[in-house]
């Protein structure tokens, strides 16, 4: 049975990834800091035979993030797909000319560290096995910073160090068979018709099963390109 680990689950993209990955015949493990609010993703999947499960991980702590990837291989076996895609609603948010060490370094912190530990936890097994995928999920400011709102200022910065680490990876990696890709959405894509979770999921399975590719971008101006 193959597994996917999501971090970053939720009802929107989340969900909608875990259902592309499930209808494939993917066990699911979602990750989160709150999971007893995730447990209705579990009965969602069901209805469609999909196994799932949620477990407990908080990215603000790095070792939260490892045994909580740890307790998805013990429940389903080793992870195939590893998705990551935190959301911290609270986290400060500033302009570009606002910028300051406090407000940068938790953005840094909860996107980049939290993907190092992630792909630490995941990465040994699957270079053992020459076979696996992680995706990471940034915004289209990681890409494009004058398209972006000015408050995201630092989170667009964070965001833009893991598509580079994302970019390094899959060079790195690629030989030794393991897909690494990037998804950049645009952060207020949800708001505009035909940006939907469900719009945006296949992106991620086209990245996973067309593994010459390192990126997907959804604009909400032009709709996905590649």
């Amino acid at each position: 049975m193959s597994v996917i680990a999501i971090i970053g689950a939720g009802p929107g993209m989340g969900l909608a990834i875990a259902k592309i990955f499930g209808a494939h015949g993917y066990a699911v493990g979602f990750l989160s800091r709150t999971p007893d609010k995730m447990k209705p993703l579990v009965s969602a999947l069901r209805i469609d035979d999909i196994r799932a499960a949620v477990f407990a991980a908080n990215i603000h702590d790095r070792t939260s993030i490892s045994s909580g990837l740890r307790a998805v291989k013990l429940h389903f076996g080793a992870i195939d797909v590893l998705e990551y895609s935190p959301v911290d609603a609270t986290m400060p948010l500033a302009a570009a000319t606002a910028l300051s060490h406090e407000n940068v370094q938790a953005h840094l912190d909860f996107q980049v560290h939290g993907a190092l530990a992630a792909v630490d936890e995941v990465l040994p097994n699957m270079l053992a096995k020459r076979s696996g995928t992680i995706l990471f999920t940034t915004g289209a400011s990681s890409i494009h910073p004058e398209k972006g709102h000015d408050m995201f200022a630092n989170f667009a910065l964070a965001s833009a160090a893991v598509r580079n680490w994302a970019h390094a990876l899959h060079v790195a990696l690629a030989p030794k068979g393991v897909q690494v890709g990037n998804v950049a959405i645009s952060e207020f894509s949800s708001r505009r018709p035909g940006a939907t979770p469900d719009a945006i999921a296949p992106l991620y399975w086209e990245l996973h099963t067309q593994r010459d590719q390192i990126e997907k971008v959804f604009m909400f101006e032009t709709g996905m390109s590649g």
